[in-house]
């Protein structure tokens, strides 16, 4: 059976990025002229957005921390200075564009910078109170810089004083200061800062930056600190089901077998009714933005006549991979801005129906996790095609290259640029769709009940 997911007749992709992604060119900007020409020619050339992960203590994303890695080998290479402007101009591109404004809700986003970058006019096209500004306490406390720093903090910016062991002493600056790296979170410098700070203010939140292990990030949980967690952190540990499914993803596998098999409608509506919430949770996520339906959809059979079986598979492959309650939070958004990635990346290179399938691929590489069975036998209940499990069990087949592209775009930057080479894709085109997959997985995440 073809899967052509959200493929309608003459559109581009779900979130309206496909034509530009697959054209290579950013589907907006910060605006026009020379000043923007030359942002995008840095930006085409410079290298890849990496960020992590900021986690609470229910291990629930609440921001990136963004970087710039500059192409390994680029000549000359680029100064600090057009590095950071490269990222902004993709944050503003891709997560802020001016036709439809912040794309990660409530989500925040940590930017390591210098004095110099503080008077950047593009750090103020980005919305203030999504925005954390990380800098050392050479550069906070500088005479010079003090009035802007109250100027941005008036407008909503926070701050993060990083490589620091307790919060300055003096008063004004303090009222800049949001946030504070703690390092790796030790408890008695997490202990000592709280008992620092005078009551009745606003708290500063602290952050570890430097979790190396899940035994860390457990221990900042007890202490009620979040962390940063880089793709290069192994997989947090599953607690695996006896080899069982929980009630909920043995129905979602039935409702898929069933759309595999191209039951009648009125079959799958009769097994889907024995769970309103299911019902529920998938009408919302067809009638999400991204979809593209033009209008509301108000039950299955209405679902199929306008969109055939294809967007019933992917949603259900989504409420498969949020099936399992006892799993991070985390996870089930990193699946899903793969599976989007890895589609997105796939688009224009490959015939519809095997691009669509990508999807898929990325986001069931992570079904295991996320369920906490073993991934042959996830695989055994939900027959896909051959070639897409070639791809997840054996990285092999068409779809590998994708798949290993967005792998190594979370854990190697270098790895990330052969790969994209080997793709002959450039790096605009891989920042583009993995910051429109970032985005898209927000919304996913927001008609789940998240931020």
């Amino acid at each position: 059976m073809r899967f052509d997911f959200f493929r309608l007749p003459g559109a581009g992709s779900a979130d309206g990025q496909g034509d530009a992604l697959a054209a290579g060119k950013p589907a907006g900007g910060l605006g026009g002229g020379e000043h923007d020409d030359e942002l995008l020619a840095m930006h085409e050339a410079s290298g890849y957005v990496r960020y992590a992960l900021q986690l609470d203590h229910q291990q629930r994303v609440k921001g990136y921390r963004m970087a710039w890695l500059a192409t390994p080998g680029s000549e000359p290479m680029p100064d600090p200075s057009s590095q950071f402007i490269a990222l902004l101009d993709n944050i503003c591109r891709h997560l802020n564009p001016a036709r439809t404004g912040w794309r990660l809700g409530r989500l925040v986003l940590f930017l390591d910078v210098t004095v110099d970058a503080l008077f950047l006019p593009e750090l103020q096209a980005l919305p203030p109170e999504n925005i954390v500004l990380c800098m050392g306490i050479a550069d906070l406390s500088d005479a010079d810089t003090r009035s802007m720093l109250l100027f941005l903090r008036e407008q909503g910016f926070g701050f993060m004083l990083r490589d620091a062991d307790a919060l300055p002493a003096d008063p004004e600056l303090r009222e800049v200061i949001s946030h504070l790296d703690v390092g790796d979170g030790d408890a008695e410098r997490v202990a000592r800062v709280r008992e620092d700070q005078p009551p009745g203010g606003a708290p500063v939140q602290l952050v570890a930056t430097r979790v190396e292990s899940w035994q860390q990030a457990a221990a900042c949980a007890d202490l009620r600190v979040d962390i940063f967690v880089e793709g290069a952190l192994k997989h947090p540990p599953v607690k695996e089901g006896a080899d069982a499914l929980q009630p909920e993803s043995v129905m979602i596998v039935r409702l898929m077998h069933m759309i595999q098999r191209n039951e009648n409608v009125r079959s799958i509506e009769s097994a889907l009714k024995r769970d309103a919430a299911l019902t529920y949770r998938l009408l919302r996520h067809i009638n999400s933005p991204a979809i593209g339906a033009g209008v509301e959809i108000h039950s299955l059979r209405h679902a199929v006549a306008m969109l055939g079986y294809a967007p019933l598979f992917r949603w259900l492959s989504v409420l498969l991979a949020t099936s399992n309650r006892a799993s991070a939070p985390f996870m089930t958004k990193k699946a899903i801005t793969r599976g989007r990635f890895v589609e997105l990346m796939g688009q224009g290179m490959l015939p519809a129906g095997e691009a669509d399938n990508l999807f898929v691929v990325g986001m069931f590489s992570l079904i295991d996790q996320l369920l906490g069975v073993p991934m042959a036998e996830v695989l055994a209940k939900v027959q896909l095609s051959g070639a897409v499990q070639q791809a997840i069990l054996a990285r092999e087949g068409v779809y590998a290259p994708f798949l290993a592209l967005a792998e190594a775009c979370e854990t190697d930057g270098a790895q990330a640029a052969r790969l994209s080479e080997a793709l002959f894709v450039s790096s605009s085109q891989v920042n583009a769709a993995h910051l429109a997959a970032m985005a898209w997985s927000q919304e996913v995440d927001a008609h789940e009940g998240g931020v």
